[in-house]
């Protein structure tokens, strides 16, 4: 007997804009690692850890977006979480969310990268940066003064955090990693 155990680690949340300076980036992805396992090679038991979401960028503040949490199947295999957006720090650019890998795995993905944040100016009435996405699907919606919208936190497994604005509208978390395991006789 065989299982396929899929992990996926946590998304980083979304950057933080301030004053002038406009949007936050989005929060990277966690990355993915696939392995098949023969289960007469498994221990009588092998601890599992779930990776917590990045944490937010606070509104109007020069707060980056934490990065996400590792998840885990034993020492099989595991995933990184993805790196928080960076806050709008005035006309400079300072990257944006990395994502996450996994290891160990027959197969080992890379988390998508947080959309870059924006600091200028001259953008004043854009969006922060969406959320990355992840094996399972994408990230959190940006905010928008624009628009009048928030943020959102990460929507699929594993996805990062949408970014905030600089009105008072924070970057999002990014959402928990998982780990899944399917079994084949």
């Amino acid at each position: 007997n065989k299982i396929k155990v899929i992990v996926t680690g946590a998304g980083g949340g979304g950057g933080s804009g301030t004053g002038s300076n406009n949007r936050g980036g989005g929060g990277g992805a966690g990355g993915t690692a696939i392995e098949v396992i023969d289960v007469s090679s498994l221990s009588s038991t092998v601890a599992v850890t779930i990776g917590t979401g990045g944490t937010v960028g606070s509104a109007n503040s020069n707060t980056s977006g934490g990065t996400g949490g590792t998840s885990s199947f034993g020492s099989y295999c595991s995933a990184t979480g993805g790196v928080g957006g960076y806050f709008a720090q005035g006309d400079v650019a300072s990257g944006n969310g990395d994502g996450g890998v996994g290891s160990n795995g027959d197969i080992n993905l890379h988390g998508g990268r947080g959309e870059e944040h924006a600091a200028a100016n001259s953008q004043d009435s854009g969006g922060g940066g969406h959320g990355g996405s992840s094996y399972w699907g994408g990230g959190g919606r940006v905010a928008s003064s624009w628009t009048a919208t928030n943020s959102t936190p990460g929507e699929a497994f594993g996805s990062g955090g949408g970014g905030g604005v600089h009105d008072n509208r924070a970057g999002s978390i990014g959402a928990a990693g998982v780990c899944v395991v399917e079994e084949y006789k």
